[in-house]
Protein backbone atom coordinates (compact mmCIF):
# COMPACT_ATOMS: atom_id res chain seq x y z
CA UNK A 1 0.00 0.00 0.00
CA UNK A 2 1.26 3.57 -0.70
CA UNK A 3 -0.24 6.72 1.64
CA UNK A 4 -0.38 9.89 -1.12
CA UNK A 5 -1.21 13.43 0.51
CA UNK A 6 -1.85 16.23 -0.88
CA UNK A 7 -1.39 19.96 0.21
CA UNK A 8 -1.71 22.99 -1.90
CA UNK A 9 -4.51 23.76 -2.28
CA UNK A 10 -7.04 27.32 -2.25
CA UNK A 11 -8.77 29.99 -3.27
CA UNK A 12 -6.94 32.08 -6.02
CA UNK A 13 -8.20 35.00 -8.55
CA UNK A 14 -8.47 34.05 -12.28
CA UNK A 15 -4.55 34.66 -13.67
CA UNK A 16 -3.49 33.53 -10.71
CA UNK A 17 -1.20 30.02 -9.36
CA UNK A 18 -1.30 27.70 -7.34
CA UNK A 19 1.02 24.50 -6.21
CA UNK A 20 0.30 21.17 -5.33
CA UNK A 21 2.01 19.13 -3.70
CA UNK A 22 1.90 14.82 -3.35
CA UNK A 23 4.64 13.00 -0.94
CA UNK A 24 4.31 9.74 -0.83
CA UNK A 25 5.12 7.28 1.40
CA UNK A 26 7.89 5.64 -0.15
CA UNK A 27 10.21 5.60 -3.42
CA UNK A 28 8.88 7.56 -6.05
CA UNK A 29 10.91 5.88 -8.18
CA UNK A 30 9.27 2.74 -7.47
CA UNK A 31 5.82 4.41 -8.38
CA UNK A 32 4.90 4.84 -12.52
CA UNK A 33 2.95 6.75 -13.52
CA UNK A 34 2.22 9.30 -10.74
CA UNK A 35 -0.72 11.75 -11.74
CA UNK A 36 -2.27 14.37 -11.00
CA UNK A 37 -6.42 14.12 -11.46
CA UNK A 38 -9.38 16.81 -11.59
CA UNK A 39 -13.03 16.35 -10.12
CA UNK A 40 -15.20 18.66 -10.32
CA UNK A 41 -18.83 19.10 -9.35
CA UNK A 42 -21.71 16.29 -11.30
CA UNK A 43 -18.26 15.42 -13.47
CA UNK A 44 -16.27 12.81 -13.56
CA UNK A 45 -12.49 12.76 -12.58
CA UNK A 46 -9.96 13.30 -15.41
CA UNK A 47 -6.56 13.49 -15.63
CA UNK A 48 -4.46 16.71 -16.19
CA UNK A 49 -1.12 15.97 -15.91
CA UNK A 50 1.14 12.83 -15.60
CA UNK A 51 4.94 11.52 -14.92
CA UNK A 52 6.60 8.56 -15.65
CA UNK A 53 9.38 7.03 -13.82
CA UNK A 54 11.91 8.06 -16.27
CA UNK A 55 10.55 11.37 -15.96
CA UNK A 56 8.51 11.68 -19.27
CA UNK A 57 5.46 13.75 -18.65
CA UNK A 58 2.22 14.15 -20.66
CA UNK A 59 -0.62 16.91 -20.46
CA UNK A 60 -4.62 16.69 -20.85
CA UNK A 61 -5.05 19.64 -23.96
CA UNK A 62 -6.96 21.57 -21.62
CA UNK A 63 -3.73 22.30 -19.02
CA UNK A 64 -0.67 22.18 -22.02
CA UNK A 65 1.03 25.30 -21.65
CA UNK A 66 -0.46 26.29 -18.07
CA UNK A 67 0.34 23.35 -15.84
CA UNK A 68 3.65 21.80 -15.13
CA UNK A 69 4.27 18.55 -13.21
CA UNK A 70 7.60 17.55 -11.58
CA UNK A 71 9.03 15.60 -8.81
CA UNK A 72 11.75 16.04 -6.13
CA UNK A 73 13.54 12.23 -5.80
CA UNK A 74 14.39 12.90 -2.56
CA UNK A 75 11.79 14.01 -0.98
CA UNK A 76 9.06 11.52 -2.54
CA UNK A 77 7.38 14.62 -3.53
CA UNK A 78 5.38 15.37 -6.91
CA UNK A 79 4.25 18.85 -7.72
CA UNK A 80 1.53 20.21 -9.97
CA UNK A 81 2.25 23.82 -11.05
CA UNK A 82 -0.42 25.69 -11.93
CA UNK A 83 -0.67 28.96 -13.27
CA UNK A 84 -3.16 31.08 -15.41
CA UNK A 85 -6.08 29.73 -13.74
CA UNK A 86 -9.43 29.69 -14.92
CA UNK A 87 -12.51 29.54 -12.84
CA UNK A 88 -13.27 26.54 -15.08
CA UNK A 89 -10.48 24.41 -13.06
CA UNK A 90 -12.27 24.72 -10.05
CA UNK A 91 -12.04 21.33 -8.32
CA UNK A 92 -10.89 19.12 -6.06
CA UNK A 93 -7.55 17.75 -7.44
CA UNK A 94 -5.99 14.24 -6.48
CA UNK A 95 -2.74 12.55 -6.89
CA UNK A 96 -2.63 8.89 -8.07
CA UNK A 97 0.80 6.59 -8.14
CA UNK A 98 0.17 3.29 -9.66
CA UNK A 99 2.72 0.35 -8.29
CA UNK A 100 3.26 -3.09 -8.51
CA UNK A 101 1.95 -5.00 -5.29
CA UNK A 102 4.05 -7.65 -4.66
CA UNK A 103 2.06 -9.23 -1.70
CA UNK A 104 -0.82 -9.76 -4.81
CA UNK A 105 1.08 -9.90 -7.47
CA UNK A 106 -0.71 -7.59 -9.68
CA UNK A 107 -0.73 -3.87 -10.41
CA UNK A 108 -2.29 -1.52 -8.31
CA UNK A 109 -2.70 2.11 -7.40
CA UNK A 110 -3.65 4.69 -4.45
CA UNK A 111 -5.07 7.61 -4.21
CA UNK A 112 -5.02 11.01 -2.17
CA UNK A 113 -7.44 12.13 -0.03
CA UNK A 114 -7.80 14.98 -2.55
CA UNK A 115 -6.81 19.04 -1.92
CA UNK A 116 -9.84 21.87 -3.04
CA UNK A 117 -8.89 24.20 -6.03
CA UNK A 118 -11.32 27.18 -6.07
CA UNK A 119 -10.86 29.78 -9.21
CA UNK A 120 -12.94 33.44 -8.45
CA UNK A 121 -13.79 35.10 -11.41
Amino acid sequence: QVQLVESGGGLVQAGGSLRLSCAASRTIYSLNPMGWYRQAPGKQRELDAAISRGGSTDYADSVKGRFIISRDTAKNTVYLQMNSLKPEDTAVYFCNAGYYDYRQARRAESWGQGTQVTVSS
